[in-house]
């Protein structure tokens, strides 16, 4: 048992449920009674979403639209970037969308000084966008993954590659 543990926490968005969502938003803009023939759309932009409608009011529910899909896939409403609504010409209303990838370093510094903060026996380490936590128990692991769950950070955290 005295081989090291580890786990990384990372924040991540699959960009393919996030497209399957996108899908599904356009279908159903197409066939609610409140939005069709709105010229109401959700569209990519690199990799962000830019919603379109035809006045802030239709914005709000294609906006609802999309976070109910988002939240069907598993997609975290955290880990979604929403700016302000913009007036374009002619009175139709725009929003951009950014998804959160990876910890910032600021996330990430938060997250360590959680970790150490509960005093337990084991090193986080910032490597890139993700942190690397080890230790020899894996008792201690778990419990720090129940640390950074019930602590909101203010975007999705994933624990992957326990080991």
């Amino acid at each position: 048992m005295a081989s090291e543990m580890s786990f990384d926490i990372v924040s991540k968005v699959d960009m393919q449920e996030a497209k399957n969502a996108v899908e599904q938003t356009n279908k159903e803009i197409l066939t609610r009674f409140d939005l069709k023939d709105t010229k109401s759309e959700v569209k990519w932009d690199k990799s962000d979403l830019v919603l379109e409608a035809k006045d802030a009011h239709k914005l709000k529910s294609v906006n609802e639209i999309l976070d109910s899909k988002c939240l069907r896939r598993g997609i975290s409403l955290k880990n979604l970037d929403k700016e302000k609504v913009e007036e374009a010409l002619g009175g139709t209303a725009r929003q951009r969308i950014r998804f959160k990838q990876g910890l910032s370093s600021e996330i990430a510094k938060e997250v360590v000084k959680e970790i150490k903060s509960s005093k337990l026996k084991v090193q986080p380490q910032v490597q890139g966008e993700m942190v690397r936590v080890s230790g020899k128990s894996r008792d201690d692991l778990q419990e720090v993954i129940q640390i950074l769950k019930n602590k909101d950070f203010g975007i999705d955290l994933q624990f992957t590659n326990y080991r």
